[in-house]
């Protein structure tokens, strides 16, 4: 089908749908035309077409409910009771109800809408995330949606230009919010405005909101980028976009009233915008003049003596996303924004660069980075595209070529060691020989091992970056103990997170030999349902002629069978309800047999329906293409057998020859379910159960009018059957043991302190430095024993470099999965003490540390997003760096969960600041006085 042709059918759809919306289609109509308006809408999006904000909870319900015919593996199915002649529950077994109204409310931010000229007059969080919080929708698709179910509000965001060449599209979900000072009426007003709107659009917005005389907007009104109360530009480029100009979000943008007596601007002496022509003046000029406006900071670092372009101080220009290239550019700005680098490659650095050093990049990544350094630190801000950068990086680190997501750590980890090589001030490495310790002191042993690396190694990054590390090793055998001092660049260290999950599965028999017993299993945390099941079975002594057949409860129905081996055990929630059935193996030609319990329920005052309670049962059901009644009649019985009260005579009001006593469920002896036998025994002593099967034609079957009734079950995967507990019946079992299904896991009192505390960086280093065995794949050769002997291995802290680079990881790799660690970790920002973990305490320098910046992870392996957070020390200011956009952000905003690379710098205790990198060589290149 020709796009013309689809969208032609996609307009007689809505056509169609809306002409019929009052006699309400059916799911499948639904979702069959939602799709093909939604694939025709998508295909044929353009500049400044609307898509809709809906939540994604609301639109959950909806796939659920549309595609209910669509899951034939799933149990919840539509043997839906509303085929039920006149008994039926409206539920039916597993049907998801019709959603309600479109419900919006959990996107809109509490507040008042911060510009009531804005298009929809509210605001949504600034931290939704689509996909996990909403979905975008096609006008065509959301106008049909609201006809269909009403509700809202409705969010409108239209679809902009994007990338690097402006051919891709994006719908702007945040547009630009600004806040608008104008002066000298000293009033301020918020607006969104998109930033692909020009600047005569948000000149004609300020004169509309501050009532200015939109005739005389370009004479008379002058509009400033004002970002940190600082003017930086004159925007009087009216066909300019906002992004172009490069306005951020949460910006100040100043509007300046001439006077129109003597057409001057209201300033310190400076000159009106309309007479720079006249006067010969440019803008850049202008820009000289001192503004009179008052500051939100009255002690704002960058005074009011004079105007400067943004970026004065440098550091604030963000880098263009190249395509995936988010991981990148936030380990880039780390190093940038590492004051010694800065320093360092804005000098003359060439003269130590090692061009013959094989274990570098003949200085080429060394130009290339400095290169780079010294434009994100020029004045001015406008996002530097880092092309030659990443040409050179993929050229000698292939594995980061192409546009591919990768790791942040990996690359920082490359940058670090490849600029080492590159700068290293040792062209020709001596041998050296490093001896084990022998029985000598520490200390004459750290410092021979760090004066050989040093004579290798001496660089820029040694100077700022390395330290030193004792690692002992003790061999289990022979107790032979070998200490080293080695190197490091970073600290890569452990998130201590549960490795392990409770679940809680209540286990039921088919065969009447068991009551239902609950029981609580331990299984890998993320495992898959086959641990699960293995866990299950081996807790239920699970004969070899059984299996297990694991299913997810809800709302008294069997939700989804839980068969999928290779699913991740993350797929069930805490809150879940879970059962498991110990039935036959299947043999060829069984089906399994769905019990659903009803009762009756009061819903008007003089009318009762019948609803789902307590919990299914299931059972496999040996047959060929037809059943008799009296078999699965057999079969329940057999099941609910255990759940008979003692004592009790029983009668079937129907047929009497069928009253009498219950007999010993462990007649049963194999649990296999007999059904000859039951049909001789039990049938003449349990009552006849009220049993209604619902066939391949969703009709019902009474089940409790003869035994012979034939039915055919050829063209059925499973049974569903229904049992309607009334009254008397209610009477004769205890079905308390079918009801209050226990969640997978269940939170109680928190008794101990520490589980309301989060993760300290504290703990994750102690269990960095805590002593433990030695992985079997890493085995150590004991000289001694002369064996390779599994070890135990201890670390301590013995040197720390003046730029600490910690490393929390968050990812874990196997042959068959990979995982992210999403606990969040509580790291200090000031006073990072590390005194008591550093082994040699011959040292009087300072320990404690600073967080100057940090990485930061969002989203899932392989396909999330990553920034900085950066504090500029000339400022004492941090900011966000999210690829070309910075933004100001609050220093409690800066801890969260996706910090994934810490960066610390030593806190400076002497009052003559930062001392000099060739200092700490000459200090260290000497011994500790003891």
């Amino acid at each position: 089908m020709t796009e013309v042709e689809t969208a032609s059918a996609a307009a007689t759809g809505i056509a169609m749908a809306t002409e019929k919306a009052a006699k309400e289609l059916s799911p499948e109509e639904e979702r069959v035309l939602i799709r093909d308006i939604a694939l025709t809408a998508e295909a044929n999006t353009k500049e400044g077409d609307s898509f809709f904000l809906i939540t994604q909870k609301w639109w959950q319900h909806w796939i659920d409910y549309v595609n209910q015919d669509q899951q034939p593996n799933n149990s919840n199915n539509n043997e839906g009771s509303s085929s039920l002649s006149g008994n039926s529950d409206s539920n039916g077994v597993g049907i998801s109800k019709r959603p309600s109204g479109i419900d919006n409310s959990d996107l809109i931010s509490d507040g008042p809408a911060e510009d009531a000229n804005s298009d929809d007059g509210v605001e949504i969080h600034d931290t939704l995330l689509e996909g996990r919080d909403y979905v975008l929708l096609p006008q065509q698709v959301w106008n049909l949606l609201y006809s269909w179910y009403g509700g809202g509000p409705a969010l409108s965001r239209k679809v902009i230009n994007s990338g690097l060449s402006q051919t891709e599209f994006a719908v702007e979900v945040y547009p630009l919010r600004l806040q608008l000072l104008v002066t000298p009426k000293g009033d301020c007003s918020t607006i969104r405005i998109s930033k692909k709107e020009t600047i005569g659009e948000l000149h004609r917005r300020a004169c509309e909101i501050f009532h200015l005389n939109l005739e005389q907007v370009i004479s008379d009104v002058c509009i400033w980028d004002y970002y940190g109360h600082r003017k930086h530009a004159l925007m009087n480029d009216m066909d300019k976009t906002l992004d172009d100009a490069n306005i951020q979000m949460d910006q100040d943008i100043l509007v300046e009233v001439l006077n129109n007596v003597n057409d001057t601007v209201v300033t310190d002496g400076g000159l009106s915008a309309n007479k720079i022509a006249s006067k010969g003046y440019s803008a850049e000029q202008l820009q000289n003049q001192t503004l009179g406006y008052p500051s939100k900071e009255s002690d704002n670092n960058f005074g009011n003596s004079g105007v400067s372009t943004r970026g004065t101080f440098g550091g604030l220009t963000g880098l263009l996303n190249l395509g995936n290239t988010c991981f990148m550019n936030s380990a880039i700005q780390c190093l940038v924004h590492t004051p010694e680098f800065a320093r360092y490659f804005r000098e003359d650095y060439h003269q130590e660069i090692n061009w013959q050093n094989p274990l570098g990049m003949v200085g080429e990544l060394a130009l290339a980075f400095g290169e780079l350094l010294r434009k994100l630190w020029a004045p001015g801000r406008t996002p530097v595209a880092p092309r030659p950068f990443k040409a050179k990086l993929a050229r000698f680190a292939p594995q980061f070529s192409g546009y591919n997501q990768h790791d942040s750590q990996e690359l920082l980890a490359f940058l670090l060691d490849g600029l080492h090589e590159d700068l290293n001030r040792v062209k020709h490495k001596p041998y050296v020989n490093s001896r084990d310790a022998d029985g000598r002191p520490d200390e004459e042993v750290a410092d021979e091992y760090w004066a050989n690396h040093i004579a290798r190694n001496d660089s820029i990054i040694v100077d700022v970056c390395q330290g030193q590390y004792k690692s002992t090793l003790v061999c289990p055998v022979c107790n032979k103990v070998s200490v080293t001092f080695d190197p490091f660049m970073y600290l890569s260290l452990p998130l201590q997170f549960a490795t392990t999950r409770s679940m809680t599965v209540t286990i039921f028999t088919c065969d009447g030999s068991a009551l239902p017993s609950t029981c609580t299993i331990t299984v890998p945390k993320q495992g898959r349902y086959r641990d699960l099941i293995q866990a299950v079975s081996n807790a239920c002594s699970l004969k070899q002629t059984e299996e297990i057949k694991l299913v997810e409860i809800r709302n008294h129905l069997i939700h989804r069978f839980l068969d999928d081996s290779f699913v991740s055990l993350s797929t069930i929630k805490d809150d879940d309800h879970l059962a498991a059935y110990k039935i036959q193996k299947s043999a060829k030609g069984n089906v399994l047999l769905q019990l659903i319990h009803r009762r009756q329920e009061q819903e008007t005052s003089d009318a009762q329906r019948w609803k789902p309670f307590g919990t299914p049962l299931v059972s496999s059901l040996s047959c060929d293409d037809v059943i008799r009644s009296g078999v699965i009649q057999t079969i329940v019985q057999t099941m609910l057998t255990p759940l008979l009260k003692e004592g009790i005579e029983y009668s079937d009001d129907s047929d009497p020859s069928t009253s009498g006593m219950a007999r010993d469920p462990s007649d049963h002896g194999s649990g296999e379910v007999d059904t000859n036998r039951a049909s001789t025994s039990i049938n003449k002593v349990l009552p006849k159960l009220p049993l209604q099967l619902v066939d391949e034609s969703k009709t019902c079957i009474d089940l409790s009018a003869g035994d012979e009734k034939a039915i055919n079950l050829s063209a059925m995967s499973h049974v569903v059957v229904y049992l309607d507990w009334k009254s008397k019946l209610l009477e004769k079992y205890n079905i308390n043991y079918l009801e209050n299904l226990p969640e997978v896991f269940k939170y109680g009192p928190i008794t101990k302190k520490a589980r309301t505390e989060p993760l300290s960086l504290y703990t994750c280093l102690e269990a960095f430095l805590r002593e433990e065995p030695l992985v079997p794949e890493d085995m150590w050769y004991c000289p001694q024993c002369k064996e390779q002997r599994q070890a135990s291995k201890k670390l301590d802290l013995w040197r720390l470099p003046e730029v600490l680079v910690i490393h929390l990881k968050r990812f874990s790799y196997s042959r068959s999965m990979k995982h992210k660690v999403e606990t969040f970790v509580n790291f200090p920002i000031h006073d990072f003490d590390l005194t008591n973990y550093v082994a040699d305490k011959r040292s009087s320098r300072s320990q404690l540390y600073e967080l100057y910046a940090l990485t930061n992870h969002y989203g899932g392996m392989g396909s999330g997003h990553y920034t900085a957070h950066i504090k500029l020390l000339d400022e004492n200011k941090w900011y966000n760096f999210d690829d070309s956009h910075i933004s100001p952000i609050n220093e409690e905003d800066v801890k969260s969960a996706a910090a994934y690379v810490l960066f610390y710098r030593r806190a400076k205790s002497d009052t003559s600041g930062t001392s000099s990198a060739g200092s700490r060589r000459a200090r260290d290149k000497t011994s500790y006085k003891h």
